[in-house]
């Protein structure tokens, strides 16, 4: 198994024609930490969304958990999503729904069948995000950060080799965004990989790690004393 999760050579990342980020050069390795910072309008969400293939990548060599993102065909997106888990700034959990049915109708959706073993797969991503007692809840009846963790949760279902997680703690409190990122660092420190997109500087300082930065159409390392 390649220790590359994820690499992009020469890309160039477009939205109707026009140019966001230009010369992408980046290798993540399994097991990395890596921020993705940079002013609203900067790229940030642009380069996540080719990452976990919502913008096409048209331009350069892409590959992120085995699949080639320039050839990656529209039947291929299912497949490739399976093996990322994707945590967005707004939750996005279904309303009419408890936690539990939240969790299980992902499972049923990637090809679960077996009642016994999804309830077992979603006791074990609630337990990791600290949040077993909250399954019978429906999702007004969390905080933000509750309900960030059970969208952390979801994105673990399928033991995705990676995560991305853009502007996780956007909506959130610094208190409340400090204990999101101590569930995601421990998820990190158990071997996934996660990329993650923010512009909270604070929380960067307090759990420093490997920085690029989008600026002037480009995406760079930055040294962490720097940012």
């Amino acid at each position: 198994m390649s220790n590359t999760i994820a690499s992009l050579k020469n890309v160039n990342i477009s939205q109707e024609n026009n140019m966001i980020l230009k010369n992408i050069n980046l290798d993540v390795k399994r097991g990395d930490f890596i921020y993705v910072i940079g002013k609203t309008g900067s790229g940030k969400s642009s380069f996540m969304k080719t990452l976990y293939a919502d913008l096409p990548l048209t331009n350069g060599e892409g590959f992120i958990v085995d699949f080639d993102l320039a050839k990656l065909k529209e039947n291929d997106i299912p497949y490739l999503r399976r093996k990322i888990g994707i945590v967005f700034q707004d939750f996005k959990l279904l309303p009419d729904r408890s936690v539990f049915d939240n969790l299980e109708f992902v499972l049923k959706a990637t090809g679960w069948k077996e009642t016994a073993e999804m309830k077992q797969k979603i006791d074990e991503v609630m337990e990791k995000v600290g949040m077993k007692s909250m399954l019978h809840k429906m999702p007004h009846q969390l905080s933000g950060g509750e309900q960030q963790r059970v969208a952390i949760a979801r994105a673990l279902l399928n033991d995705p080799e990676i995560i991305l997680a853009d502007e996780p703690t956007g909506n959130l409190d610094p208190q409340t965004s400090v204990e999101v990122m101590e569930v995601l660092r421990k998820i990190n420190q158990n071997g996934k990989t996660i990329i993650m997109a923010t512009h909270d500087y604070a929380l960067i300082m307090k759990f420093p790690s490997k920085t690029l930065k989008c600026e002037d159409s480009t995406i760079f390392e930055v040294v962490q004393r720097t940012v």
